[in-house]
């Protein structure tokens, strides 16, 4: 004989509180960000993607000037839920017709906006994402100030349990255009990929616009996005896209990014111009000099034609200044830099270089033409004396006398040129001659051999692997660090290791002792911690011209409530593990931190901040330290729950008499299957995608505990 049992519904709410702040949980991520930016003075909606977004409380945004509201969390949906909301729909439908038919009984306003809702989370449901860690959404709304400085910025979502990785985030000054956010994308099945291709309609295929702008869109599978507009004979065209910059590396894609392909057209259809790169830069870029006034189209598609969410873009269009190289790459701090630069709409520009008071190190230049910036170049300041290659010097008898230490300034001219520099050396002296170049953006794939004072090749070296530079996938700059046999002549020669050569293929080679030193990297670049408790994170040492000292790491002067001890990266080490401990119970939104190491190096004490940077795959295989701008904490409290969004009304008895007369017979649930059901309950409750009759029906339902006699 079975008989019915009620359990309180704070019992079986209970089974709804889940640990997600468990210790070792992985911390919440974001995968893409749509639109990756927008146009100062502007507010716009932006859907950030990835997943463990539960709980979102805040979205950042680095530099001043842009303010971002939270608006929405949603995670992907289960068959279950669906199955709820569907059953809900047709309910509202049936009360909307029969409200129809007798006249002034429309459905409420409640429950008539639960319907549209429940009609849009429904249009948008896949049940095998192409891939669920993009499948968590946070809805939010950016206001740009009009007075925001151009640029990229970084975007994370802070979370109840952690902060995300960062994202790039771009503030600009032309007019933007942005597509529909695709949904989320369907996971292919072999022997049918079309199936998974997404639908656009016709009408959504080409966007016509008005240049000069900024357009946003996300690729899918197999799709090629269009844009028209009028343009004038003699305009400067020029077409740059950000893809590989927005998102350096997509782990499960090969190649390990959105490769995108950019044609236009002119006014007679025929194509006109083509990119699929920028030198070995991924991100396509065309020049363009309008021969006839009329209507130009551009298109834009993978290489692949892979697509899905992340595959997101930013083409900039219009006569707008652009870089294509500078010379020389970089100078000695301290000292008036002049800079010549080459590239597009350059007339009447101005180079903005660093400020003398700067220190060594990379910095960005821009190029500004009537109030609008360029692309930025990296610069690198360094203390050395600085000498510019001065032709001709591409025979060894040729060869430019020059005195160390030096920084030399020089350009592969031609395809087949070398440069040759000579110098005096003693026996047991060690030299170290390092090329800058590839990661200052040169074309230059350097190749560096030295020879003796009898002509014969002492060492050679092509690739030298660089891991602070997270954002190379080709390490194509020349190191070397030789210990000289005898005293006499030496000579450094440099070309390019393909042959190639022109105007933009410079270089910066230092020949000189060696500069012991290290950097380091902090990795993740945001960290949550339990209340009272320690969290780990990984610190990296890069050390530089055969450093092998001992770095001592610890928080640099930590705000109130953090602490760290110091932990040693011994010279055997290329990572150690620092706890971060707080005795906070929480951290309003996030806490920038700093951590730092100490080293001894010779007579001096050298202190370095560790860069914050992400782990990044690529390919399925090679990992990357990408850097970030700032290190951020949260400190969370595992047990806190925050108040819900929507409490339910207590549940009426009518309600559970109706459900214990409607269910006679054999149990609908199980204990667990009931567990389940209420968290989903509560879910849609909260998110407005129930109503309070339909859901106090089923949780009536879930309360009828099924007991045997």
């Amino acid at each position: 004989m079975l008989a019915r049992r009620w359990i309180p519904l704070g019992g079986l709410a209970a089974w709804l509180i889940l640990a997600t702040a468990a210790a070792g949980q992985a911390p919440p991520y974001i995968g893409f960000v749509y639109p990756a930016g927008g146009q100062q003075g502007t507010t716009f909606p932006v859907r950030l993607g990835g997943q463990r977004l539960d709980g979102a409380q805040a979205v950042l945004v680095s530099g001043g000037g842009v303010q971002v509201e939270l608006v929405e969390f949603r995670r992907q949906l289960n068959n279950q839920e669906v199955t709820l909301m569907r059953e809900q729909l047709r309910a509202l439908r049936q009360q909307s017709r029969r409200g129809q038919q007798q006249a002034g009984r429309p459905l409420d306003e409640t429950s008539r906006k639960i319907m549209l809702r429940i009609e849009e989370r429904l249009a948008g449901y896949v049940n095998r994402p192409a891939n669920p860690a993009l499948a968590h959404l946070v809805f939010a709304r950016a206001t740009i100030a009009a007075e925001a400085a151009p640029g990229p910025r970084e975007i994370r979502v802070v979370t109840g349990t952690g902060v995300t990785n960062p994202m790039v985030f771009q503030v600009s000054q032309l007019p933007e255009s942005a597509r529909e956010p695709m949904a989320t994308s369907l996971l292919p099945v072999l022997g049918n990929e079309q199936a998974a291709e997404r639908n656009r309609p016709a009408e959504q295929v080409e966007r016509r616009v008005r240049i000069p702008c900024v357009v946003n869109g996300q690729v899918a599978a197999g799709e090629v996005n269009h844009y028209r507009w009028e343009a004038r004979r003699g305009q400067e065209l020029v077409i740059a896209v950000q893809a590989r910059q927005l998102i350096p590396y997509i782990a499960d894609a090969v190649p390990s990014w959105f490769q995108p392909v950019l044609t236009l057209y002119g006014p007679d259809g025929r194509e006109v111009a083509y990119s699929d790169t920028f030198r070995f830069q991924p991100d396509s870029v065309i020049s363009y000099r309008v021969p006839e006034d009329g209507e130009y189209v551009l298109t834009i598609s993978d290489a692949l034609f892979r697509g899905r969410e992340d595959f997101v873009y930013r083409i900039q269009i219009g006569e707008t200044p652009f870089l294509t190289s500078i010379f020389p790459l970089g100078g000695r701090a301290g000292q008036p830099l002049l800079v010549e630069m080459q590239g597009v709409n350059l007339q009447q520009t101005r180079l903005n270089l660093p400020s003398l008071g700067q220190p060594p190190g990379t910095y960005h230049v821009t190029a500004t033409r009537d109030g609008l910036v360029s692309n930025r170049w990296p610069f690198l300041l360094d203390e050395l004396p600085e000498v510019f290659e001065q032709e001709p010097n591409d025979a060894p008898e040729q060869a430019q006398a020059v005195e160390l230490p030096v920084i030399l300034h020089g350009r592969i001219a031609a395809p087949g040129d070398w440069d040759l520099f000579r110098f005096e050396g003693r026996a047991g002296q060690v030299l170290v001659a390092e090329v800058h170049a590839r990661r200052l953006d040169s074309p230059l794939d350097s190749l560096l051999l030295l020879t003796g004072p009898d002509g014969m090749l002492l060492a050679i070296n092509d690739d030298h692997e660089d891991p602070a530079t997270g954002l190379n996938t080709h390490h194509a700059d020349s190191y070397l660090r030789v210990e000289l046999p005898v005293d006499g002549t030496y000579t450094v020669h440099l070309s390019d290791a393909t042959g190639q050569g022109g105007p933009a293929y410079g270089y910066r080679l230092r020949l000189s002792p060696p500069r012991p030193d290290f950097q380091l990297r902090v990795v993740p670049a945001g960290v949550g911690i339990r209340s009272r408790r320690a969290t780990p994170v990984s610190v990296y040492a890069i050390r530089r011209d055969g450093f092998r000292g001992d770095i001592r790491v610890q928080l640099a002067a930590p705000p109130r409530g953090f602490s760290s001890p110091t932990v040693t990266l011994t010279a055997e080490e290329e990572r150690v593990r620092l706890p971060i401990r707080t005795n906070r119970e929480q951290a309003a939104l996030s806490v920038p931190l700093t951590i730092a190491g100490r080293a001894e190096i010779g007579d001096r004490s050298v202190v370095r901040t560790a860069v914050p940077a992400e782990d990044r795959m690529q390919a399925f295989l090679w990992r990357h330290l990408v850097p970030a701008e700032q290190f951020h904490a949260v400190v969370f409290d595992p047990g806190y729950q925050p108040p819900s969004p929507r409490v339910p009304p207590p549940l009426p008895d009518a309600v559970k008499q109706a459900a214990a007369e409607r269910l006679e017979g054999p149990p609908m649930f199980t204990a667990r299957q009931v567990a389940g059901r209420l968290r989903q309950l509560s879910y849609l409750y909260e998110n407005w995608l129930l109503t309070d009759a339909f859901y106090h029906e089923r949780v009536a339902e879930c309360e009828l505990a099924i007991t045997a006699d």
